[in-house]
């Protein structure tokens, strides 16, 4: 996109022809101060104790935090001496030094059997999941699948509507995955397999009704859900999504739905702006040589902010991101073009104004390059902007949303969850984590996906129960603090911003990949990587994702089933699931269908298919029977596919 297609630069970059006059920057600072000390509350104690306060609270903050970072490296150190010594130290290098996905899993297979967690895979009965609930379903797919009759295929219709829900007997639990370096349990590795047999088979049987198929389907795909794909902020430390990006994408397990923020955004439309083909080409190394966004250096950055009061020119960025962008297109074209759907989170540069997340349904002709420039405009670092969009017909940009000012969303909603539940039924998410102040706070107490707890057969607590207990106590002190910080008001709004927010919001998802990193790396918070240094950004990325995915692969591959089912059923007749009458699917949910006639025949099939679960019962502590999972709850309404993500939906 040329600047003569842009009505102004001054549309798109409004604080550049504001800062190039000093007094009226000056008196608009000034007239901002006021507004801000007239919100502020009135009162003497106020008053005076409010920076006394500050200051007491800051010093707490402060000896707290380095009693946090100096318990991490003392538990770092531990394990190091402790728990990794002999062979398990030499098969855990081996396992960090793998080259590519196939060697890291023969490695992580090595270290498994090493410490004897292949016995643990083999073994049924765990805590963490219904496994008695998932044998019985697992054995009835397998038996209704093989069969050949009417009948077969409505009970597996039953039962599919059944365990389609998310975290269904528990089997999304993070724990079952923390526990091994590769895999989990043999029965969710053969459920999981047999579902997907079971909604192909049922997509292509030719004994149940079309209409009914794609209803069935319709529904599966909204009680499942959908996964979503979330980058987060994090300025030079964004290059280590593009390690992440690529291990996802070389296992087929990259999710249509991304959102980014910040750095994440940049990043983001690499992805979403270019085929998977184009993807496989320019995600190397050499991608360095394209990288120009910091351009200059500190002292140049210096002297622009004094001038500016922002260390970088929006002009160059603009023109920066339009390559990361693949030009200038918009939020529809990109999905039209891709078929994915990209996310980017701002806010308005009102303090009180609520966010806003730009796809191809609430901003579609929005140009992605304004969404990625605004969503990486942080006070002081690039000026708020205002977001462009294209004429109807036309390659010429106008101002979006009259004009309003937007800026880096990652100040309040790093990680969109709630709107992108809203908008697409995102009720999973995975997120690359790459905040430097946020990394710092995740420590998995009893393992993680793929990193098991090294001492006590994994059912130890890292570095000992008594350094988890410090290390929650001193995260949840210093968290304490913040927010009352945040709710007295104590702090004063710097460049019109709430930086409280910035700790307090939540950064994980279902599934958190976070990158390894060291002192070093913060040298290059405000730096373009070169190739060298790309090439290990990008290989610690990969690293780090490698033991996600087995827990990944498992929720993706019934994801991916139920939208390739609905596509086999669509192009079966000439009607899409959409069609359907809201009635019908009422019918349905209430656990009859709409194909069959209320008889007491129909009853009794339906009292009897149901009765085959009635002996999966929940024993409860001191050998009292539980409640058993009758019709009622196993045909409950798609509510339960919204339960959170440690419940299990039996």
């Amino acid at each position: 996109m040329d600047a003569e297609h842009i009505s102004a630069w001054t549309d798109a970059l409004p604080g550049r022809s504001v800062r190039q006059n000093v007094d009226k920057k000056l008196k608009k600072s000034k007239r901002r101060l006021k507004q801000q000390e007239a919100a502020k509350p009135n009162g003497i104690s106020y008053s005076l104790l409010r920076y006394p306060l500050i200051y007491i609270i800051g010093c707490i903050i402060a000896i707290e935090l380095v009693a946090y970072i100096s318990l991490r490296q003392i538990v770092r150190i531990w394990e190091n001496v402790v728990s990794w010594r002999g062979e398990k130290k030499r098969l855990r290098d081996k396992l960090r030094q793998s080259k590519s996905y196939k060697e890291w899993c023969e490695a992580a297979d090595k270290l498994d059997r090493y410490m004897h967690k292949d016995e643990w895979k083999k073994t049924i009965p765990y805590a963490y999941y219904d496994y008695r609930l998932l044998q019985k379903v697992v054995k009835h797919l397998k038996t209704y699948r093989e069969g050949d009759t009417v009948e077969d295929a409505l009970k597996m219709m039953d039962v599919l509507y059944v365990c389609l829900k998310q975290n269904f007997a528990g089997i999304e639990n993070e724990q079952l995955y923390s526990n091994t370096y590769l895999g989990t349990k043999v029965l969710i590795e053969e459920y999981v397999e047999e579902v997907t047999r079971c909604i192909e088979a049922l997509a292509r049987n030719p004994h149940v009704p079309l209409d009914e198929k794609r209803l069935a389907f319709k529904l599966y795909a909204k009680n499942y859900g959908r996964t979503a794909f979330c980058l987060s902020g994090g300025a030079g430390f964004g290059y280590y999504h593009l390690g992440v990006i690529r291990a996802l994408l070389d296992r087929g397990l990259l999710p249509s739905i991304i959102t980014g923020t910040s750095a994440g955004s940049l990043m983001g439309a690499i992805v979403c702006t270019r085929s998977n083909e184009e993807l496989h080409e320019i995600l190397n190394p050499q991608l360095a040589q394209r990288i120009r966004i910091v351009g200059d250096n500190w002292k140049a950055l210096i002297t622009r902010y004094i001038k500016t009061g922002a260390l970088f020119d929006p002009e160059r960025w603009c023109r920066e991101a339009m390559w990361y962008c693949n030009g200038s297109l918009t939020f529809k074209e990109a999905f039209e073009k891709t078929g994915r759907i990209f996310n980017v989170s701002v806010i308005p540069y009102d303090p009180h104004s609520p966010p806003k997340l730009l796809n191809y349904i609430t901003a579609p002709d929005c140009v992605i390059w304004s969404a990625v420039l605004a969503s990486c405009a942080i006070p002081g670092i690039l000026p708020a902007v205002v977001l462009m969009q294209k004429k109807p017909n036309s390659e010429h940009l106008i101002p979006y949303n009259y004009g309003h000012k937007f800026k880096d969303g990652s100040l309040r909603t790093d990680i969109p969850t709630l709107a992108l539940n809203t908008q697409f039924n995102v009720n999973y998410t995975i997120v690359s984590q790459v905040n430097p102040h946020v990394h710092l706070f995740f420590y998995a107490n009893q393992g993680s996906p793929g990193r098991p707890v090294t001492h006590r057969q994994g059912r130890g607590w890292r570095g000992g129960f008594l350094a988890s207990t410090i290390e929650q106590m001193l995260k949840l002190d210093l968290a304490k603090w913040m927010k009352v910080i945040r709710h007295l008001k104590l702090l004063p709004n710097i460049h019109d911003q709430d930086w409280s927010s910035v700790f307090l919001q939540k950064f994980d998802g279902n599934v958190t990949i976070l990158p390894k990193t060291g002192l070093m790396d913060w040298l290059y918070t405000v730096a373009d990587p070169g190739e060298q240094r790309l090439k290990k950004l990008m290989y610690m990325g990969q690293l780090r994702t490698w033991p996600k995915v087995s827990i990944i692969s498992n929720r993706l591959r019934i994801e991916t089933a139920i939208e390739l089912g609905r596509k086999i059923t669509k192009e079966q007749g000439r009607h899409d699931a959409s069609d359907v009458d809201t009635e019908d699917e009422n019918i349905f949910l209430s656990g009859r269908r709409a194909s069959m006639p209320t008889t007491d025949e129909e009853q009794h099939r339906r009292r009897k298919f149901m009765a085959q679960f009635n002996d999966t019962i929940a024993l409860k502590k001191g050998g009292e029977e539980g409640d058993r999972i009758g019709e009622k709850e196993l045909l409950t309404d798609d509510h339960d596919s919204h339960s959170s993500h440690g419940d299990s939906s039996s």
